[in-house]
């Protein structure tokens, strides 16, 4: 399958399909069209689905074996175009060349880990003469596939979050059917390739491009589909959590990711990584740094410190091995984020750098003296806007990191091992990164939040847990 053309084709039940209807495929950064997807219609995925439950079927009778040599074949494919691929997330997407090889990198180390742990899928076994009157009985349980899972994926990483789905469905021995981001359809389609070349069996991934609005209600709401795992805002995942019925839910909502920085910390070093954090993917990241506590004895250093790294971010062309930032997905999501910016300085927020627009693109925002109540502060900003807190000291950190409806991840920057682990233990969230920005991860941690971030984990070996169910066998011996 070619990519980066006017006419892609989905991936239908294991056959390359085009539509006479079809969506456009943009670049961000200049609004030019790149490529045409089929906009699939509501037979298109019901058709999907019933071929899927043929392709579940498939699946979970494959010998582990062959679906580890499966994985690791695709793992292959993208490695060896591994440069095709940066270039279609850079093209379709927001993140700079180099945010993108990164990317395919992780999705490489996704497939493997999920080969991986596809031999790992272990049950135990159960003392049933635990109660009286089950003597003479012996047994154990086993994991076992689910079924049919719906997958909707988000325009951030539109290639490795894919791979976090289908990776351990297949490992699983599941059937999968993905519904990618529209404005990011090329990355999932080109990963769907490369488990057509690994030798995939038909049926078992389908790839369906087209609007949320036409499709996705027949994908979250049939009988069929067993599970729901979808990535993105904590609206939809609850709209579709009430439409979906009796499913297992994997939902990963979003966040508000807070930073503490104590002043033990190495400031150099929390700085280094909080720019970074902030900024990657021009702030459209779930794990992206947005609120920053500062101890009021380094605040006014590591302000000084953060602004002016902040002002040597190189914000340009994404394909440009000098550019450290892009824009972000769209126009209209540049134009909200302008909104919450001047609604913060409008009452009383003091823009130390950035604030300003060009198109899809918008400048590296750093903050202060921003309203708590401001939207800046309470919810997710998804894109390129840093606010800074002087506190007084780690409790009051504590309490202004958890006073916002998200608990994805936090980072706290500290020597003292102490007051690193009160704030491990009372931080509300789903994972704390001591002395790295909140938006460290590797593909092989449970990842996922509390409150509106969202209810269970990713991350290969906890999302095989998610997709599985535990099938619990019993014998009884004659006496």
């Amino acid at each position: 399958m070619e990519t980066m053309t006017k006419n892609n084709k989905m991936f239908l039940a294991g056959q390359w399909v085009l539509r006479e209807n079809t969506m456009d495929v943009c670049d961000p950064q200049d609004n030019r069209l790149i490529a045409t997807v089929p906009a699939a219609s509501i037979v298109d995925m019901a058709f999907a689905i019933e071929e899927a439950q043929e392709g579940f079927r498939v699946c979970s009778e494959l010998p582990i074996h062959e679906r580890i040599a499966i994985l690791q074949r695709a793992a292959d494919w993208v490695d060896e175009h591994k440069e095709e691929y940066a270039v279609t997330i850079s093209s379709e997407g927001s993140k700079t060349i180099k945010e993108a090889r990164k990317e395919v990198r992780r999705c490489v180390e996704t497939l493997r880990i999920s080969a991986e742990e596809a031999r790992r899928l272990n049950g135990e076994t159960i003392p049933f003469d635990q109660m009286p009157g089950s003597e003479n009985r012996f047994g154990y349980y086993y994991r076992s596939p689910i079924g049919i899972i719906g997958a909707i994926t988000p325009f951030n990483d539109p290639l490795n979050l894919v791979a976090h789905k289908v990776g351990p469905a297949i490992a699983a021995g599941n059937a999968i059917i993905v519904k990618p981001a529209p404005a990011t359809p090329l990355s999932a389609l080109m990963l769907a390739e490369a488990f057509d070349k690994a030798g995939l069996p038909a049926k078992v991934l389908s790839v369906i491009t087209g609007n949320a609005s036409e499709i996705g209600d027949v994908l979250v709401t049939h009988p069929y589909v067993r599970m729901i795992s979808f990535t993105g805002g904590l609206k939809t995942g609850k709209a579709i959590m009430q439409k979906a019925g009796l499913k297992k839910m994997g939902m990963e909502l979003g966040s508000n990711s807070p930073v503490i920085v104590l002043n033990d910390a190495d400031i150099n070093d929390a700085v280094e990584s909080n720019v970074s954090g902030a900024f990657w993917a021009a702030g459209q990241n779930c794990l992206g740094v947005q609120r920053i506590y500062v101890q009021e004895d380094v605040y006014d250093t590591f302000v000084a410190q953060f602004v002016g790294k902040t002002k040597q971010y190189r914000v340009g062309s994404k394909l440009s091995e000098d550019t450290d930032m892009g824009p972000m997905i769209n126009e209209r999501e540049a134009k909200r984020v302008e909104s919450w910016v001047n609604e913060a300085v409008d009452r009383g927020g003091k823009l130390l750098c950035g604030g300003k627009r060009d198109g899809a693109f918008y400048e590296p925002t750093v903050m202060t003296d921003v309203p708590k109540d401001c939207r800046l502060v309470m919810e997710e900003v998804f894109g390129p806007v840093v606010t800074i807190f002087r506190v007084a000291d780690l409790e009051e950190a504590i309490l202004e990191a958890n006073s916002v409806d998200f608990g994805l991840q936090a980072g706290i920057f500290s020597r003292d091992i102490e007051k690193v682990f009160h704030a491990v233990r009372k931080l509300d969230v789903g994972g704390v990164m001591v002395n790295d920005s909140s938006d460290y991860r590797i593909d092989a941690m449970p990842f996922g939040g509390v409150k509106g971030s969202g209810i269970g984990r990713e991350g290969v070996k906890f999302a095989l847990q998610e997709m599985t169910e535990p099938k619990v066998v019993c014998i009884r011996m004659s006496r």
